[in-house]
């Protein structure tokens, strides 16, 4: 899936990647199709490039003092040749800044260091580095590869979940948000890049700054609220800090993420580290601490993520839907109505039940390709994804384009419309 690092020297260095058909949307893989190029030299800062090195562990050695630097990867020294040097400029005040900038980025490229590509990215995009980790016990003989590709799958999986958990989170607050907000947080994760996970045990996700800042220190809120409230239920028996961390963004949804994460390891954990083109947001610590879990917290995570559940309360709505369904056992009586929500609630779609006139007024409305509204309560139950308590369900009007669309929709969809009609 990734090339190593050394298998071509001219490689594209990734801005924003479109996703393969068969990835989820939110992780994307760094690779090699790319578009794009090294990043402009002009518009590197060279203390953003000196940041990065340190951060990822190159170690300084020296240089021409108040000129430039000289970095070698981290790992043990190499023998003399056998080892990439970069020179980075103290600033860009030189002459021969920028050459040695660019120099320093085509020596990145062609580096086997596991880190190069990591900084090049960082660089190409200003982003957010969120890593993930997990303490896998060790594999029985016979099963590393099986144990290795298991282990990356769970790791990946819960990375997007606990990302998704933060999406979700800067929509609303909520203890579960089910199928609310979920198109928009999903769409909040594009562009999001992710590097390979070797072993299973550590993965790093590229947040753009742009368009992914709010995800990540919406993240960073939560998962230290949610280490303060499973510190505090372990430690009195009470859930109550798990009621107060709805606000910080802890949901059901990030605690069954963490769950996902530290299930059928020793331990695992969360670090997050800013930009530094960007600065530390307001609010936050310039380096935030890492947040650990441990297979003893997930009792206090599937509590808490049940109590979310139980006690998130059904919302009063009044939604404008088309109807992509109809069913019923006969050819009267109440029926079946799925609804395609147009306004009204942040899901896609709607189940409700409609007595005899109510279905007749949403089937006359789906043959001529129009809308309905109709208020009642949005059940948390089944993830906000079924209307109770229906009434004034009303055909609503829209311009010729819209009904054009709905008349598509109904086509697509008239077998399930003819088992209405004929009650099968």
């Amino acid at each position: 899936m990734h090339r190593p690092m050394d298998e071509s020297a001219d490689e594209a260095i990734p801005s924003v990647v479109r996703p393969h058909p068969t990835e989820p949307p939110g992780l994307r893989p760094i690779g090699p199709t790319t578009a794009g190029g090294l990043p402009d030299p002009a518009r590197v800062d060279p203390a953003v490039l000196g940041t990065l090195l340190a951060r990822h562990g190159w170690r300084r050695r020296g240089g021409a003092a108040g000129r430039y630097s000289r970095w070698t990867p981290p790992g043990p020294p190499a023998p003399p040749g056998g080892s990439t040097s970069l020179l980075v400029p103290d600033n860009g005040a030189f002459p021969d800044s920028e050459d040695l900038l660019g120099e320093a980025l085509t020596a990145l490229a062609r580096s086997a260091a596991p880190s190069a590509r990591d900084i090049l990215v960082s660089l190409a995009v200003p982003s957010d580095e969120i890593r993930w980790w997990r303490e896998a016990p060790e594999p029985a003989a016979g099963t590393v590869g099986v144990a290795s590709w298991t282990g990356a799958e769970q790791l990946h999986g819960a990375a997007r979940q606990i990302l998704l958990a933060g999406a979700l989170a800067v929509r609303g607050r909520a203890g579960y948000h089910g199928a609310r907000h979920r198109r928009r947080a999903l769409a909040a994760l594009d562009g999001i890049l992710v590097g390979p996970a070797p072993g299973g045990r550590d993965l790093t996700a590229f947040v753009p700054v742009e368009t992914g800042r709010p995800v990540a220190v919406r993240l960073h809120h939560a998962l230290h609220a949610t280490r303060e409230a499973v510190d505090y239920q372990r430690a009195t028996g009470g859930m109550e800090a798990f009621d107060s961390a709805v606000a910080a963004g802890v949901s059901r949804e990030l605690t069954e993420a963490v769950v996902a994460l530290v299930r059928g390891s020793e331990g695992a954990g969360i670090a997050l580290e800013w930009a530094p083109a960007a600065g530390t947001p307001d609010g936050c610590p310039a380096r935030p601490e890492p947040v650990e879990f441990s297979p003893g917290d997930l009792p206090a995570l599937r509590r808490a993520g049940a109590r979310y559940l139980r006690d998130e309360p059904a919302v009063a709505v009044r939604i404008t839907g088309a109807v992509v369904r109809l069913r019923r056992s006969g050819p009267r009586g109440a029926g079946i109505v799925r609804l395609r929500v147009l306004a009204g609630a942040e899901v896609p779609h709607v189940r409700l039940e409609l007595d005899e006139e109510a279905y007749r007024i949403a089937g006359h409305a789906h043959l001529v390709g129009l809308p309905v509204r109709v208020e009642g309560r949005l059940e948390s139950r089944g993830g906000f994804r079924r209307l109770t308590r229906t009434s004034q369900v009303i055909p609503v009007q829209v311009d010729d384009a819209e009904r054009d669309r709905l008349m598509k929709s109904l086509q697509e969809n008239i077998d399930y419309f003819e088992e209405a009609c004929t009650g099968e």
